[in-house]
């Protein structure tokens, strides 16, 4: 369960302990040694355990959201790629999903552990039928805003893994298009070097504004950047 401060969820201070340093140990690959040595230092990590989120990534969201102001009391909210929880869980606490409010619809490949306030689909986006399954959980409304934190498994390759991320925000903008309502906001992962030309030539003719943002909470290290839609025109335009 998330607990929140009395003024909201607490940002880490940014203050580190001592480092941890980690071993290569015997069948461990460098990188994920790496990876875990990072995760140990990292207060963003320390952060959600304390405030009983499921990820570091929520943070990230908080953060966005505090700044633009997207997840207000009664929307409708649609999490693609939502697994292990975190988004969805800051969406239907800002929406007040669980006050029967607001609504939150998350999806993902993986199954994750029920959270108060959120239908979850086991769907793969890109699939044919996904949109319709996102549609018959909406229940005839219309979602405020569509999120996106997904990823592809890297490649090590920049501009494979850069082509896989666009590809994934661009099967978002089809859900994004198909279940927005009109003045609607999206907003999705893609990589340093920003949404592809097609990707953004799309967001430009559908959405009043488009920007690029990057929140604190991504690493240093992270090539990924947010891109933000707002004021979706509609599916005509």
């Amino acid at each position: 369960m998330v607990r929140p401060t009395k003024d909201g969820p607490r940002k880490p201070s940014g203050r580190r302990g001592l480092t941890v340093r980690v071993k290569t140990a015997k069948g461990r690959k460098l990188a994920s040694t790496r990876w875990l040595q990072r995760q140990l230092n990292d207060p963003y990590v320390e952060e959600a355990k304390r405030q009983g989120y499921r990820s570091r990534a929520a943070f990230k969201l908080i953060e966005i959201d505090d700044k633009h102001g997207l997840l207000k009391p009664g929307a409708v909210v649609i999490d693609l790629g939502a697994a292990p929880g975190g988004w969805s869980q800051v969406a239907a606490d800002r929406v007040k999903a669980v006050d029967g409010k607001g609504r939150v619809v998350a999806a993902d490949l993986t199954d994750i552990e029920p959270v108060p306030g959120v239908t979850f689909l086991h769907v793969d986006i890109t699939d044919a039928e996904a949109p319709g399954m996102l549609r018959e959980a909406l229940a005839g409304a219309q979602a405020d805003l569509v999120l996106s934190d997904m990823a592809a498994s890297s490649t090590g390759h920049r501009q494979t893994d850069h082509l896989r991320v666009i590809a994934l925000a661009e099967a978002a903008l089809d859900i994004a298009e198909d279940t927005l309502k009109p003045g609607g906001v999206f907003l999705a992962k893609v990589l340093q070097g920003g949404a592809g030309q097609d990707l953004v030539t799309r967001l430009k003719q559908g959405f009043a504004k488009v920007q690029h943002i990057k929140p604190k909470a991504s690493r240093q290290d992270s090539a990924e950047v947010y891109v933000l839609a707002t004021g979706f025109r509609g599916r005509d335009a």
